[in-house]
This record gives C-alpha cells, structure tokens and sequence, in this order.
C-alpha cells in the first residue's frame, strides 16, 4: 500500500498536527475556469499532432475491455492495497516512467503534470492547502501501468472515466468502440439507468477501473484527512462526459453536487 500521511507542523513544538477535514473546506465559490491549470485549452482528440493514432487505439482498447465485470474484478484485486508502502514523493518520482497514452496534448513524464498542477492550484488558491495536495496525488494512480504495482495495460489506467453497468453515452469519447464490448447489447446494462437508480450517489456507481479510482481507495483507506471535495477529485476528475457535457449527472446525489464544485477547477 502506499502510506498518505497530510498534516502541518507546530514549528514551535515540532509536533505534527492534524487538520480538521471540515476546516479545510472554503465557502467561496469558483468561476469555471476556461483553461485548464496547465493553461491550456481542453483536450482536442482530433488535432493531428502525431499522437492522433495513438490516443484513438488507446480508447478502442478501453471501451471494448472494460466491462462492469471486469471493474468488479479489478476493484477486489486491488482493494487488498498489497503492492508496496511508500512516501508520496518516492511515489511521484515513479511517474517519470510513465507517459499517459490518452492524452493527445503531452507526451511528457507524468511527474511533471503533478507538480505542474499543484503549483497552478496554488498560485490561484492560495489559501487551500488541501487542494494543492489534491493537485500534486491526484494522477499517483498511473503507477498501475509499473510492474511493481500489476503492469496494467495504459486502457485499464488512464483515459476518461465512464460508469459501467448502463449505457454508454453518446458524450464518451470514440464512442464507436463501445458496440464492440459484451456488456452494449446486455439489456442489464444498456439502458440508460442499467443497475442504478436516479439519485444513487456517485459513490454507489461502477467507474470504469483506472488510476483515478485506485488512488482514492489508497488515500480513503490510509485513513487521509483530506476533505470529501478532496477525493472526490481525485475519483472523478477524469470523468469527462459529466465534466463537459452533464452526462450521467441523474445519479449525482446533493453531496456530489456541492463537491463538483471544487472539482471545477482541475478542469
């Protein structure tokens, strides 16, 4: 497992202190951003800039494999957090090893999207110390794609985030590629509310297994302090077609609503 300690220190005691979840969580609301934290536009799957091909294939692979039984599968594998135990910054450095074969923008090591993000977050808000946290752990979960923790196929780690076990929306990405997997045509799951009810809460909904959804059984099992907002950041901040476009928003409950909020601005 990998051990996620957040705290501050009393510089006059030298004696770690705790921070209160509930604290960290400011009142103050958020513009939309119309550019990433890198500054950037949002993705753009169609630009031709040598990794078109790449990206594209990536996806194919995704949404033909990843069926809710195999989220099932990969949720109880990895849910045993028998891997390794490490700091978060041996855990950063791993990522220079890791390039993200989804994202048709970078080909740059993981590591430098981590410290990127988090010291953007910091620069616009200043004062919410468990954001930039948020920020710098949020991608640690692509280390699944290293042997040590499983050697994952890229399509099982990175990419958008959809729920499996209802149908897939017509806002996920090479949408195509979903008639391809064994669950489109199972009239369990192809309907729009498949195996969920309205209401149900993001929480009680199958994602797609990936490095988002690993990082936050890391961080909730070690027991962090970081606020709701915070993982839920962390789980979802790579489920574009709720992100950009409000696709399977009627399973949001009231506390998925008010932690969008903060999610907002990774995005």
């Amino acid at each position: 497992m990998v051990t996620i300690c957040i705290g501050k220190v009393d510089q006059a005691k030298g004696q770690k202190i705790q921070l209160d979840a509930n604290e960290l969580v400011s009142n103050d609301e958020f513009a939309l951003p119309e550019k990433n934290a890198f500054g950037n536009s949002f993705r753009d799957y169609e630009a031709d800039n040598g990794r078109k091909d790449i990206v594209e294939q990536h996806y194919k692979s995704s949404h033909i494999n990843q069926t809710y039984d195999f989220v099932k599968q990969m949720r109880e594998e990895y849910m045993k957090l028998d891997k390794a135990e490490m700091g978060i910054w041996e855990c950063c450095e791993l990522l220079n090893e890791v390039v993200d074969d989804s994202d048709p923008d970078l080909d740059e090591p993981q590591i430098q999207h981590l410290l990127q993000s988090a010291e953007a977050i910091r620069k616009d808000y200043p004062n919410e110390d468990w954001l930039h946290l948020t920020a710098l752990i949020h991608d640690l979960g692509k280390i699944l794609v290293l042997p040590k923790f499983g050697g994952l196929p890229q399509w099982a780690v990175v990419g958008d985030t959809f729920p499996v076990g209802c149908a897939f929306d017509e806002s996920n990405v090479h949408h195509k590629y979903f008639k391809e997997n064994p669950d489109f045509n199972n009239p369990k799951y192809n309907t729009r509310n498949g195996v969920y009810i309205e209401g149900c809460g993001l929480d009680n909904v199958l994602m797609s297994w990936g490095h988002d959804d690993y990082m936050y059984m890391v961080a909730k099992e070690n027991g962090t302090t970081l606020p709701s907002a915070g993982l839920f950041i962390v789980r979802y901040h790579s489920f574009y077609p709720l992100h950009k476009y409000g696709a399977y928003s009627q399973f949001m409950n009231e506390e998925d609503k008010e932690n969008f909020k903060w999610l907002k601005v990774f995005k």
